[in-house]
């Protein structure tokens, strides 16, 4: 069977629902924006200047997607009801609209792109409002994937960072300033312990640029010139409500960068879920609902004021990693520093005017850590064959797509190019490889009833002619009613249901074949507590839950080879998986 017991993870300093010294908050939040700004400010000033854009639109256009991805990142820490995930996310501008976001402006202008971003969020929100929906075709092995593949797409762009050297200096202080930085970060992370891992990343920016300085790399002529304190003079740029030709051309491929975005987003907000916690917990899939909400929020408001779409950023999860600060605290320091950044342009000026070498080594060991939770995601579900499979060729699609290795010239005309990005072509085909497995897959058994005891009865029978259909004898029928009964008396726990509200509830249960095991799995009304949490907590709390309570779970446990919990705001999704008894009996159980 495979343990139901979860772990610990050392080194976790502040989880999310700790308060840490306002020192430490405030300074984490000042760092994680300082270090992540200069990205949100080059994604616009790319874009536009592509576009020929005019000094005031970019103006504008910086200051509000600055100002958006802090409101966004508070959001997602402060999670306000059903928007934002409860953690530390970091927000900002998506470099993976740049090429379509070009063609926005090119073709209709600042109200051309505004309006294409603003409608594209509505499909954030609707996923938001649905996910149970895509369970199956969401899965940890589709957002690991998408994991590693943003260090592919952001690869190449750090790499020319890395040899970003003005005239007369010499090329070799590129390679050098790099190295600085890189051997500083990694050296203390590798090495500290308590408070000197949360000074690994700005020691090591520090140092590198020390060098930089050192060797005439640092340019601050743009920090002396930018004003203290200001506002762009310019406004927003409006909507273009037309709804031309070239609006409904340009549409599909927002709504299809949105949606690879949105779940680029799962998988971040999953990743940051398993390292901010020290007792491993069950995913908790609202916190995934919220965190593309908020993202559906940053993306409205980018679009009412005119500037490039927004995503959630990555590098939160390594960051969380480096310094063991999960504090939903520091979050709403990162971003308050964000909003207090984008009304300082000399500030502002300061994080942009970091050397390219400098900031190519930082990302470099950030995106080293993302590439590996990625890869821990896929893993952690349980590699079998196909998922192997899935995972393997997503991943080399989108490393191939990105670098120009397939096909080239046809990769760059179709769909207007959009497969030349690693996300988007890796993560479509994860996707679709897991939706041929879902339509192929074996046959589901369904059956709907009270959510009530009393449908015991119904669902004997009903597992009754599934296990005849399998060609399962009376062992692994009686395992599959225990199973049953001990999860349907566990999610009518009193004390999580209101009893009236219970007997309005309906019942769902899907039976089908995996593995050669069986697979139940219950939607239900949702409720409170995570059974997962529950059964990893099973005699530990005997102070605060009596020995009856743990009856059921016990029993489920034992019958059960797994048990997971998938908690949405409209439904309760609890799946468990039966192995035949003499599978058990081989296996030594």
């Amino acid at each position: 069977m495979e343990p139901l017991v979860a772990g610990y993870r050392k080194g976790i300093r502040y989880q999310p629902d700790e308060r840490p010294p306002a020192a430490i908050a405030i300074g984490l939040g000042l760092q994680f924006a300082m270090f992540n700004v200069a990205g949100i400010v080059l994604i616009p000033t790319t874009v536009i200047r592509a576009a020929d854009g005019t000094d005031a639109y970019l103006s504008w256009a910086v200051f509000v997607a600055v100002a958006v991805a802090g409101a966004i990142t508070m959001l997602q820490a402060g999670r306000v009801g059903r928007l934002g995930a409860g953690y530390v996310l970091l927000t900002g501008a998506s470099g993976a609209f740049i090429a379509v976001s070009v063609t926005a402006l090119v073709e209709g202008g600042p109200a051309l792109l505004a309006t294409l971003v603003l409608i594209s969020s509505a499909f954030q929100f609707a996923l938001a409002a649905r996910l149970s929906w895509f369970r199956r075709i969401l899965t940890p092995t589709i957002s690991g994937t998408v994991i590693m593949l943003v260090p592919v797409t952001v690869m190449p762009i750090i790499l020319d960072l890395v040899g970003e050297v003005p005239d007369g200096v010499p090329p070799s202080v590129a390679p050098l300033t790099c190295l600085a930085t890189g051997l500083v970060f990694v050296g203390i992370s590798l090495k500290a312990t308590g408070w000197m891992r949360l000074v690994a990343p700005v020691a090591g920016v520090a140092f590198g640029s020390v060098v930089a300085g050192f060797f005439g790399l640092f340019d601050t002529s743009g920090v002396a010139e930018a004003a203290w304190v200001g506002l762009p003079a310019a406004g927003g740029p409006g909507l273009d409500l037309e709804f031309g030709p070239g609006f409904w051309a340009l549409l599909p491929a927002f709504v299809l960068l949105t949606l690879v975005g949105s779940v680029e987003t799962l998988g971040t907000s999953a990743s940051i879920q398993s390292v901010s916690w020290r007792r491993r917990r069950a995913l908790d899939s609202r916190a995934l609902q919220g965190a593309v909400a908020a993202d559906g929020i940053g993306n409205l408001l980018c679009g009412i004021a005119g500037t490039v779409p927004n995503t959630t950023y990555g590098t939160s999860v390594s960051l969380a990693e480096i310094t063991g600060v999960g504090a939903r605290r520091v979050g709403i320091a990162a971003g308050a520093a964000f909003i207090a950044l984008a009304f300082l342009p000399k500030a502002l000026a300061v994080a942009v005017a970091i050397p390219g070498p400098v900031i190519a080594a930082y990302v470099a060991v950030l995106m080293v850590i993302l590439f590996l939770h990625g890869m821990n995601m896929v893993v952690q579900q349980g590699l079998d064959h196909r998922r192997g499979l899935v995972a393997g060729i997503s991943l080399w699609t989108g490393i191939s797509c990105q670098n120009g290795w397939i096909f080239p010239e046809h990769i760059a005309e179709f769909l207007g190019g959009l497969l030349q990005n690693g996300v988007v072509a890796g993560g479509l085909a994860a996707i679709l490889m897991t939706l041929f497995m879902e339509l192929t897959g074996p046959r589901r058994d369904r059956i709907e009833t009270e959510f009530d005891p009393s449908a015991l009865p119904k669902l004997r029978e009903f597992l009754g002619a599934y296990a005849s259909r399998s060609g399962w004898d009376t062992a692994m029928l009686n395992r599959l009613e225990a199973a049953t009964e001990e999860t349907l008396l566990t999610l009518l726990q009193p004390d999580e249901w209101d009893e009236r509200h219970v007997r309005r509830q309906r019942l769902v249960l899907v039976a089908y074949k995996e593995y050669g095991e069986a697979v139940l799995e219950f939607l239900a009304g949702a409720g409170n507590e995570n059974l997962e949490d529950r059964i990893s907590l099973l005699g530990e709390q005997a102070d605060r839950a009596p020995a009856e309570r743990e009856v059921s779970l016990r029993l489920l446990r034992h019958f059960a080879s797994s048990v997971a919990h998938r908690q949405y705001h409209d439904m309760d999704v609890v799946t468990v998986r039966v192995e035949v008894p003499e599978r058990i009996h081989a296996h030594g159980t």
